[in-house]
């Protein structure tokens, strides 16, 4: 791997551009679906419990299609899994506009997820090697306003576009942008030039992937999703498809089975000589010394456990806020979602371009100043959030609900900074789709269905409050990594070269 001469400012605010845009347009079209649920349903005679799981499977798709989607980036070039990635998404949403049934809006929106895990991962890795340390987590904010403006423009817009045209046409018309940006990303320069590049066939034969070797790697998280299918199938005849439990069963063992085999993972790889396995090295180069760094970094450890927790909290809030505003404020949800789509975007756009500065400012002083920023808002929002939802008068909760919503996205772009901070750019897609494999399959994908089993039982007003708890506790546990980051980061400014100087001495 080579570092190209950095790019000018210009270029790197407009690559920036580019990418922000798509991830806002990843977005808008992962969120659309939900403004068009009672369409949807209707035209298509669909069961709620049906339309849960058009939402569930972007997710536990996306999850699981982030880390292969970062290692192919790594392995060949992070600019075509970008661009393909958005051609995916963008195709896909238009084809969601054609279907008959049940089973092809499915598959439609599983591939829409897809498409965003290729884009999400490698996205973030260039950005961060734009820009290398200046400015890297008002960047990573920039970039992940597109979460916060994408989300709430979904809504918004189909909501709009379901009213004036039908909701196919909807699909249609937030897919379409999509593919003029798939053309400028095809176009970017990658600020990271690798010195050789393996064919992918070479690379595989290499890690001996074969059926019998891909079932023996991913077998714990095979269990999972066939326990967990079972479980569902069943809960779902005794309690009914309403219930959810089905779901949240479902998600648990398929998180069991990740976590049992990231342990696997990690234990042979911890376990093996600084190099790496023999068959790793062989696939990887010099690239199998960073990975066996990677899994010995303490830091990534509490940014994993920590962003889990945080999606738990942050993205089961986002999707149960209009029924509880609808529920418990007696407000339509075209008003709950006009309230949201207003206060919500701008505090969001504030909150996550406000602790973008905060952390790029605090790290002039400290090297912990990017976990200190993440800390520090999720441990305000969290308590304003749980007065929030206590509150029943409007004249209260909107100025509270803005202010909280502010704290609380002050972690989007100091966090992804932060991975990036303790990572080797030669892998940092491959660990970047690793980070968001874990966050959402034991975050947000147990979150959504886990509150409608809790709200099933003791109404949704109680259930709520466990999302901000639980975000707090990851505030809390985030703080763990202001005793590590410093350490981590001198690892990763370490030249590579004197490994292999060492070695071959």
């Amino acid at each position: 791997m080579s570092v190209r001469p950095e790019p000018s400012r210009g270029y790197a605010s407009y690559a920036l551009g580019v990418l922000a845009l798509a991830n806002l347009l990843s977005f808008i079209n992962r969120n659309v679906v939900f403004a068009l649920f009672e369409s949807i349903k209707s035209d298509l005679s669909l069961s709620d419990a049906q339309l849960g799981w058009l939402a569930s499977a972007y997710v536990l798709v996306f999850s699981l299609a982030a880390l292969p989607a970062g290692l192919l980036s790594d392995l060949r070039s992070r600019r075509v899994v970008i661009s393909i990635g958005i051609l995916l998404w963008s195709v896909f949403s238009i084809l969601s506009g054609t279907v008959s049934n049940f089973g092809e809006m499915l598959a439609c929106r599983a591939l829409v997820g897809v498409g965003a895990a290729a884009f999400a991962g490698p996205a973030q890795s260039m950005v961060a090697d734009y820009f290398p340390l200046r400015g890297r987590a008002m960047a990573m904010g920039i970039l992940a306003a597109g979460i916060t403006l994408g989300g709430v423009l979904g809504i918004a817009l189909g909501g709009r576009l379901d009213a004036a045209y039908g909701w196919r046409t909807a699909m249609l018309i937030v897919g379409l942008p999509g593919l003029l940006f798939a053309l400028l990303a095809a176009r970017l320069r990658d600020p990271v030039q690798r010195a050789s590049v393996r064919s992918l066939r070479a690379s595989l034969a290499a890690l001996d992937v074969n059926l019998t070797a891909l079932v023996r790697q991913f077998f714990p998280l095979l269990m999972g999703l066939s326990i967990g299918s079972v479980f569902a199938f069943h809960l779902d005849r005794v309690y009914g498809s309403d219930s959810k439990i089905d779901v949240a069963a479902f998600a648990i063992a398929v998180a069991l089975g990740l976590a049992f085999n990231i342990r696997t993972w990690v234990r042979r790889f911890s376990s093996a000589p600084p190099i790496g396995p023999s068959r790793l090295v062989r696939a990887f180069g010099d690239k199998a010394v960073s990975l066996a760094a990677v899994l010995r970094t303490p830091t990534l450890a509490y940014v994993f456990l920590g962003g889990a927790l945080i999606s738990f909290g942050m993205n089961g809030l986002v999707g149960w806020a209009p029924a509880f505003m609808s529920r418990e404020l007696n407000l339509t949800v075209a008003q709950a979602a006009t309230l949201l789509g207003t206060w919500g975007l701008v505090s969001g756009i504030l909150g996550v371009l406000f602790g973008g500065m905060v952390a790029d400012w605090l790290r002039r002083y400290t090297v912990t100043g990017r976990v200190l920023t993440i800390s520090l808002g999720l441990l305000i929002g969290g308590p304003l959030t749980l007065w929030l939802l206590t509150l029943r008068d409007l004249s209260y909760f909107v100025p509270v609900f803005a202010v909280a919503f502010f704290f609380l996205s002050w972690f989007n772009g100091p966090i992804a900074a932060v991975i990036f901070d303790v990572v080797p750019a030669t892998i940092s897609a491959t660990v970047a789709g690793a980070y968001l494999l874990f966050i959402h399959l034991v975050g947000d994908a147990v979150a959504f269905p886990l509150v409608g089993a809790l709200s099933d039982r003791f109404g949704l007003h109680r259930a709520v409050l466990l999302l901000p708890l639980v975000a707090i506790v990851g505030g809390l546990v985030i703080l763990g990594a202001t005793r590590t980051v410093g350490s981590d980061m001198a690892r990763v400014t370490r030249p590579l070269s004197s490994t292999a100087t060492a070695r071959s001495g």
